[in-house]
């Protein structure tokens, strides 16, 4: 699970903060990231059959929120011959750092797969009563499939905040493929929506790394499970307070770095 790529000769993509960059790469490390994953991963990434349950072995690289850097990371894996799953967050589209419906359809055109963030990336999508979880799916599918003329079945949840809620409203909206936050490699149904972990790729995350998750590593992907289930108690136990705090602590971080 890839977020924002920067380039320095762009405008700044997706959201901004501490949080936010802690998800972003630096354009030579996203291309040293895929130079590595091209020599690890025979075939290279590629796109799920929504027919059937994914090969253990499958290996598929997505793009949350739908930055503006979506379109050059698109770019570079068209280059190569491979396909993406590009996830935007509908309300965004056209807002400064997001791309907007041109950039949409040119994703679409490259052969990607586009998909919804729901429409307003709400931080703790879990949280919300069930009529709003379907507002996000349905409001957010219907106009992205408006704009590619063809119905919109994958997704992925945003702020990582799951529940089973989610994606009994994401069945209910026509979804098909869910993507989580959860770093598991096996798959399951919720009222026929597949639901599909990720491994998270963070701006410390080094291009041998990205390699041997993307490769199917057991040992990478239990690392990043065991920090993953040590946090999901306290993000539930904590709420918004638990969100409050990580994004201080995060923004500290970020103010650290050398510019």
């Amino acid at each position: 699970m890839y977020h924002d790529v920067l380039r320095p000769d762009r405008e700044p993509s997706g959201f901004e903060g501490g949080g936010p960059s802690r998800y972003a790469l630096g354009w030579d490390e996203f291309t040293a990231h895929l130079d590595r994953i091209g020599e690890t991963v025979v075939g290279g990434p590629g796109v799920l059959d929504q027919a059937e349950r994914p090969a253990g072995s499958t290996c598929v690289l997505t793009f949350d929120d739908g930055g503006a850097s979506a379109l050059d990371a698109g770019e570079e894996l068209a280059r190569r011959g491979w396909r993406g799953y590009f996830l935007v967050t509908m309300g965004l589209v056209g807002t400064r750092g997001f791309v907007d419906a041109d950039g949409v359809r040119a994703l679409d055109a490259m052969g990607h797969v586009v998909g919804s963030h729901s429409v307003t990336h709400p931080d703790r999508m879990g949280a919300l009563p069930p009529a709003d979880i379907l507002r996000e799916w349905r409001e957010s599918c219907e106009v992205l499939a408006e704009l590619l003329g063809s119905p919109v079945t994958v997704a992925s949840v945003p702020g990582g905040f799951y529940r089973r809620r989610v994606a009994v409203a994401a069945a209910q909206a026509g979804i098909r493929t869910l993507f989580t936050s959860e770093p598991v490699r096996t798959t399951r149904t919720v009222e026929g929506c597949l639901l599909v972990g990720r491994y998270v790729i963070r701006d410390d995350t080094s291009a041998a790394e990205a390699a041997a998750a993307a490769a199917g590593d057991a040992s990478t992907w239990r690392r990043q499970r065991v920090a993953w289930s040590i946090r999901k108690p306290a993000k539930i136990l904590g709420g918004e307070r638990y969100d409050r705090v990580r994004r201080a602590l995060l923004a500290r971080k970020a103010s650290r770095k050398p510019s």
